[in-house]
């Protein structure tokens, strides 16, 4: 039986030979070459989700692998190319990735030779006391490394600390995501959707502002290749998230900037971001497909899958559109100049509130939107008009926005819990918008439908319609949990939280 939890270290290459040649104490080690030398490709997502929890997935000609920090290493047989996790077949390398993201592709990081070996540590009456399951690798650059995951068995704790002991005098180290990594494929850059950006309270508001603007276009320009090879849908929704931020600090940092220079910001981003919208849209209403099939019962089936063919065909439209426009000389040019104004800021003109403290100046936009969402929301009931919640949802995404521009000025502990506070309120406001934009698009697309649809056009029209009065049926549950939910974020302690980070400490 063995101990738990399981140790992965990782070695030098050059302390190999010692390790599986010297004894341990009384033990003996013996070494069992379990593979031969084989290709492999090493796979992880866009956003490095292997990388940071320590995990490193490899691909052979006919094998998956998966090497952790705190497991066995396991493998199952493969016969087709990766792309999602979702993709692969049942095993216990699909169960051990069931928590990345199910809309991000697995993608080629680097490839190169490996080879599996099991040390074993035997007493002279030959007993195993414990084991260590090696793996040699090394990249197509010609770095190179040995992982060690150590299994003890029951009884046997002494040996295994021992073997733990001669390892790290090897100058074994336990494995994290990053130097595992950086030993093999040291030049892949490491993408954060969501960096901390240090701002102290003092910072001039001029200068916080475009360290903000400066940091997330980078960002935003790092979806690109992404979208032009149309990897999965979370390039394309990254990448609008980034430009939305910048527009937000532009819209509602007030006085930053002359109003000029705003409505000149504003304008070049919004003209940048309006190219990506209807490629969005489809994306959403084809990832909700089989939600959508949940919905409704299956005579009314064959008439959503014709509807699907529409949009699917319309999609790849749009997306070589889109592609074609993010190639073009144009976008490049006007995405090089608008971060060159960053570069160089005092080349942007200043308004009346660029000299103000961030602190100050923080406190002041937030309290400001923070009574505007309690304004709005104090006023709905089962009646409000559609448009009213989603005023309320566009001033809580600001309050958001604001409060994540400048997180590192305010005490952490309070800042995170009225986030979370704010976040679920965000979540529902979310899906009730979901299905107020889907009905209104549904409603659009049925004039269209006997141009695009032929003969089939009345039973797509039958499906859309009993698919629009299931989303009205669900937007108004939502509605009536959006009045619950305001409540349980502005409680008497919310209130006072608020009033406490952005009203007294300013005062």
């Amino acid at each position: 039986m063995t101990t738990s939890p399981i140790d992965c270290y990782q070695l030098p290459v050059a302390s190999i030979s010692d390790l599986i040649n010297q004894p341990v104490g009384k033990l003996k080690p013996l070494l069992a070459l379990e593979s031969d030398i084989a290709p492999y490709t090493a796979f992880d997502c866009f956003d490095h989700p292997l990388r940071h929890s320590g995990r490193l997935l490899l691909k052979t000609q006919d094998t998956l692998e998966l090497f952790s920090e705190s497991s066995r290493p396991l493998s199952q047989p493969t016969d087709h190319e990766i792309c999602f996790v979702s993709g692969l077949a049942k095993g216990p390398i699909k169960q051990a990735l069931s928590n990345l993201s199910s809309l991000r592709r697995l993608l080629p990081l680097g490839t190169g030779q490996r080879q599996h070996a099991v040390l074993t540590l035997t007493d002279d009456e030959e007993k195993t006391h414990c084991r260590a399951y090696l793996l040699f690798i090394t990249a197509e650059n010609g770095r190179a490394t040995a992982l060690a995951v150590l299994q003890g068995l029951k009884g046997y704790n002494v040996s295994l600390d021992a073997l733990r002991e001669r390892i790290i005098d090897l100058g074994g180290m336990l494995v994290t995501g990053n130097t595992l990594y950086e030993s093999l494929f040291p030049l892949q850059s490491i993408y954060d959707a969501k960096p901390e950006i240090a701002i102290s309270g003092d910072t001039r508001a001029f200068d916080a502002a475009n360290q903000i603007i400066s940091t997330h276009i980078p960002i935003a320009r790092a979806n690109e290749h992404g979208i032009i090879a149309d990897h999965d849908t979370e390039f394309l929704h990254d990448y609008r998230i980034q430009l939305r931020k910048i527009r937000s600090v532009i819209s509602l940092f007030q006085g930053i900037y002359t109003d000029a220079q705003t409505a000149e910001l504003k304008a070049r981003f919004s003209a940048i971001m309006a190219p990506t919208g209807r490629l969005r849209d489809l994306d959403v209403y084809l990832l909700e497909k089989q939600a959508y099939y949940d919905l409704l019962p299956k005579n009314l089936h064959n008439g959503l899958s014709a509807f699907y063919g529409m949009l699917a065909s319309q999609r790849q439209t749009e997306q070589a559109k889109l592609a074609s426009y993010l190639c073009s000389q144009p976008y490049l040019q006007e995405m090089k100049k608008l971060a060159a104004l960053y570069v160089q800021p005092q080349t942007l003109a200043k308004g009346p509130n660029a000299t103000l403290a961030a602190h100050d100046y923080a406190s002041r936009l937030i309290w400001k939107r923070y009574r505007k969402v309690c304004k709005i929301a104090a006023g709905i009931d089962d009646t409000t008009p559609d448009a009213d919640v989603h005023a309320l949802r566009i001033q809580c995404k600001k309050l958001r926005y604001l409060m994540e521009f400048f997180g590192t000025i305010f005490p952490p502990a309070d800042f995170k819990s009225l986030l979370k506070s704010l976040k679920g309120l965000q979540d529902n406001l979310g899906r009730f918008n979901d299905y107020s934009v889907q009905q209104a698009s549904l409603h659009a697309a049925l004039p269209t439908l006997r141009e695009n649809q032929g003969d089939d056009h009345l039973e797509v029209a039958q499906s859309i319609g009993a698919l629009i009065a299931v989303l009205h049926t669900r937007q108004l549950k939502e509605r009536a949990k959006i009045v619950k939910n305001f409540m349980r974020f502005n409680s008497p302690e919310t209130q006072q939280t608020f009033r406490k980070l952005f009203q007294e400490r300013k005062a």
